[in-house]
């Protein structure tokens, strides 16, 4: 099954999933939320169309010491039939000096990773990360929460974002960011697992640039951030995707929920 068929057909599933459970309104009629960390220790919404649960504790390396318990917010959430997750991404490749999570050997769809910030070591990176969000960090906080979890059922969603460490300054570097992406896709996608791709135009455009076809990245759907209302988050369904043959399938909009700043997310 191709990214974009698995991605819409489970957003499908908790739309229509959320509309047809007896009993059930919200003032968003089919709108779900992203937690994470930040959220911790605040009331969830008790009925959303679904949710979606940040892996990481604000960077790649960290997890979300609230995962466990937000994990069974969205398991429990009336109608929602699947779970998404979001995790952090980066590449620290240029640091002075590396950081320890930083590989010296390796082997990628580009080669041998040596220990330096080129391609290979920053593919390998990447699947490194991806790995830990799965063993590390998704799957002993769903054993925590009680909640059964197949890591190949899950959506999984990349967060880039200019917040977190980059390579910067050249198409190299953004050709260097794009492979540890794509060290993640393709650790992911392995087990059949759904990816998708969350960011704005701007921020992508700087990090990763074009995406050429025979890249994993390639045909990627989009969750879109940036609005601060309904018709901003509906506007941005209208916008292109991150990546060429990908469609936008999920648009972001922060707003008060109960007197607190939530961020609430509009299916397209």
């Amino acid at each position: 099954m191709g990214a974009r068929r698995g991605v819409l057909a489970v957003l499908a599933g908790l739309v229509l999933g959320a509309l047809g459970a007896p009993g059930v309104a919200t003032a968003d009629t089919g709108v779900g939320y992203d937690v994470s960390h930040p959220q911790c220790g605040e009331p969830l919404p008790a009925v959303a169309a679904f949710g979606v649960v940040g892996v990481n504790g604000g960077v790649a390396t960290t997890g979300n010491p609230c995962l466990a318990e937000q994990l069974a917010w969205a398991a429990g959430l009336p109608g929602s039939p699947g779970l998404q997750v979001y995790v952090n991404t980066a590449n620290p490749g240029r640091l002075d000096p590396l950081p320890g999570t930083w590989p010296d050997t390796g082997d990628s769809p580009y080669g041998s990773c040596h220990g330096d910030a080129g391609p290979a070591c920053s593919w390998v990176y990447g699947q490194a990360r991806a790995v830990v969000d799965v063993q590390g960090f998704l799957l002993p906080a769903a054993a925590r929460a009680g909640v059964p979890v197949v890591a190949a059922d899950v959506v999984w969603w990349l967060d880039v974002e200019t917040s977190n460490t980059w390579q910067t300054g050249s198409a190299r570097a953004q050709a260097n960011n794009r492979a540890a992406l794509e060290g993640m896709v393709d650790h992911l996608t392995a087990s059949g697992a759904e990816v998708g791709l969350y960011s704005t135009g701007q921020q992508w455009r700087e990090i990763v640039g074009w995406v050429p076809p025979g890249s994993p990245l390639h045909e990627l759907d989009s969750w879109l951030a940036g609005a601060l209302d309904p018709l901003g988050a509906a506007e941005l369904c209208g916008l292109p995707a991150l990546v060429g043959g990908g469609e936008v399938v999920l648009a972001q909009f922060v707003t008060e929920l109960d007197g607190r700043p939530l961020d609430h997310d509009l299916p397209c």
